[in-house]
């Protein structure tokens, strides 16, 4: 197993704002071992006995199935919790849920709405809380997207990875953050008003003085494209955005839509990401109801991009179990 003389032992997964690149570095490496041993079928049920819930306001497919494997992998036992399945915030306080929770299992994970949710879980319970999303912040999927970019080109120092889209949201906001950490090149391409926050920006420029990662802010797609490693783009409204936004969002963000002309503008090698669910065709409630509204085939990525042979969001998804393993086990280990 990787070490690296890294220990995180007991501590809370929030934000990637609490982590050396050391750590980020050792959590990605040992996601890599891990995906070795369970594509190999090499057994490592090593927190055999320990007990985990997994506490969610927000819907998921990938983050649900990827803790229930990743801790079943490991010998754990895990509880689901949804918002119509507990009193959570209801009939019982943050605080107090907390407390009790912490007393039952070794690892809460919490994805939801606010991020001051999931600190006050990891500041009442006294046990690992682990954030799954809230609207600020997704860390276990850059742990899993670094990964799915170390597989790919080896190294990290340097890379370009543009952000085209919404840059203001969860999945931005961390890409920001660990490619700060890291030492690379992030271009947020984006339509003004959707840039980042500044205070998030000011911590990110700060960590880049150490790090030598380069934050590039641009409007002009082929600006965003040029030299880039890695594009990136997620869906236009986050959830728990009213549909009413839809129309706006689409307005201003259509020009930034990831479609072969945007690709042939990056490297030659360069790679597609996306945090998923995606709507790249007419495959869905949402997407066939934006096509009659809009007459759009498309949103944020195109048919031909997201299935071409430079695509890689599929490795991405499935390393995002690998990623929550490893985040499980080097917290609770």
């Amino acid at each position: 197993m990787i070490n690296m003389g890294v220990n995180i032992r007991g501590r809370s997964f929030l934000t990637l704002l609490d982590f050396t690149p050391a750590e980020i570095n050792y959590l990605i490496d040992l996601a890599g071992d891990f995906k070795q041993m369970k594509r190999s079928g090499t057994p490592h049920r090593w927190l055999e006995g320990k007990q985990i819930v997994l506490m969610f306001e927000k819907t998921s497919t990938r983050t649900r199935c990827s803790f229930e494997v990743a801790a079943r992998d490991l010998g754990m036992g895990v509880t689901f919790l949804d918002s119509a399945s507990s009193q959570v915030g209801k009939k019982e306080s943050i605080a107090d849920s907390a407390k009790v929770l912490g007393r039952f299992f070794d690892g809460i994970e919490y994805r939801g709405f606010k991020q001051s949710t999931v600190e006050d879980l990891a500041k009442y319970s006294g046990v690992p809380v682990w954030n799954g999303l809230t609207d600020d912040f997704h860390p276990t999927q850059m742990i899993a997207d670094m990964l799915t970019v170390k597989e790919e080109f080896g190294s990290f120092k340097g890379r370009k990875l543009t952000f085209f889209g919404d840059a203001r949201n969860n999945v931005a906001n961390s890409l920001m953050v660990v490619c700060a950490k890291l030492g690379m090149h992030f271009c947020a391409c984006a339509p003004k008003e959707l840039f980042p926050a500044e205070e998030l920006v000011k911590k990110c420029r700060e960590i880049a003085l150490e790090t030598g990662a380069v934050l590039e802010f641009t409007e002009s797609i082929e600006q965003g494209a040029k030299d880039a490693d890695v594009l990136y783009t997620d869906i236009w409204l986050s959830m728990g955005e009213p549909a009413e936004l839809w129309e706006k969002r689409i307005s201003l963000l259509l020009p930034y839509q990831v479609n072969g002309k945007v690709l042939s503008m990056a490297k030659k090698d360069a790679i597609f990401m996306h945090c998923l669910p995606a709507f790249h065709d007419r495959g869905t409630t949402v997407g066939e109801e934006i096509y009659r509204k809009f007459g759009l085939e498309a949103m944020e990525v195109t048919d031909d991009v997201f299935l071409g042979a430079q695509a890689r969001e599929f490795d991405e998804a499935e390393n995002r179990m690998h990623a929550i393993k490893a985040v499980i086990y080097a917290t609770l280990k």
